[in-house]
């Protein structure tokens, strides 16, 4: 072996039994592909059929007509073994390792709804996109290699819930009062922010389980973690009907592995042997990847319909 690549192998602190959350992760990108655009179907006819055109977020009769919306149950049944799939990988390997992982749904998303809505992607969409996996690419490279895992604490499982809960209430408050003039992006920042907060819930909870140390303060955070979800899911409802599905997905896919990262990184101690010159580069990749995000809301065909 060269030297370089035996000094590379001995630096990768991620083992073969972490390595295996990797191909989990991406099978359940897939399943939260193919939810999505389900889900957007569903959304999109009630909102046709039901709505009153304010764009101010779907309303309880809205919600029970999309029970009734096959391909909403049919959406909703994937995105849950997408969750599922998730959790799985993030029981093997460090939260800022497969969370990114979440942006291969992004390319498919984009390619499905463009073939079902018959609208072609311009330049400017497919360059947005580009920026997405690339900067979520290169970041997931740099973690793969430096990220470690350790026991979580109650004091870093209390600042997770300080901020959340901050999170929380910032959300519900300009949701109560600006609900009918804000976009798309709202909703869609929303939803990524709270679905990093899920994760990293998620990841915390696991690890204090296999960690043996299941008790009041773990429950608190499983029910932070429902919280946070069920808002969360409720804004991607509500996304669907302003926004196109591969929007939302970029959104998701982006702004909510980086949230969970920042906490992973911040707050968990995932990143603490990465050099400050992969730092830098790991901070301007996701620079990239939000920016994407941005670009592509405001370039995409859908969102000028």
């Amino acid at each position: 072996m060269p030297p370089e690549l035996s000094d590379l192998t001995e630096q990768i602190t991620l083992t073969p039994y972490q390595s295996i959350g990797i191909p989990i992760a991406l099978i359940g990108a897939v399943f939260l592909s193919l939810g999505a655009q389900f889900q957007h179907r569903g959304v999109t006819r009630v909102e046709e059929s039901h709505g009153d055109g304010e764009k101010a977020g779907l309303s309880i009769r809205q919600l029970l007509h999309l029970l009734a919306r096959p391909s909403w149950v049919v959406g909703t049944l994937m995105l849950g073994l997408a969750i599922l799939f998730q959790l799985t990988s993030l029981g093997f390997a460090p939260l800022i390792v497969v969370q990114p992982l979440g942006v291969v749904a992004l390319v498919m998303t984009a390619v499905l709804n463009a073939r079902i809505s018959k609208i072609k992607l311009d330049r400017a969409a497919i360059r947005a996109i580009a920026m997405c996996v690339s900067g979520v690419g290169i970041f997931v490279a740099i973690a793969a290699v430096y990220a470690i895992e350790q026991e979580i604490t109650e004091v870093q499982l209390l600042i997770v819930l300080g901020i959340l809960g901050v999170v929380l209430a910032a959300f519900g408050f300009a949701f109560a009062f600006a609900r009918r003039s804000v976009g798309a992006m709202f909703y869609i920042i929303g939803a990524g922010v709270l679905f990093g907060f899920v994760a990293t819930l998620a990841k915390v909870v696991i690890n204090r389980i296999l960690n043996n140390n299941f008790e009041g303060l773990t429950v608190v955070a499983i029910v932070a973690l429902l919280a946070s979800a069920a808002l969360g899911s409720y804004f991607v409802q509500t996304a669907y009907s302003v926004g196109s599905p591969d929007l939302v997905i970029a959104g998701l896919t982006v702004v909510d592995p980086l949230v969970a990262v920042l906490i992973g990184v911040v707050v968990l101690g995932e990143a603490s042997l990465i050099p400050p010159a992969f730092a830098i580069v790991a901070v301007v990749a996701g620079a990239v990847a939000i920016l994407g995000v941005l670009q592509l809301a405001k370039h995409h065909p859908q969102t000028h319909r």
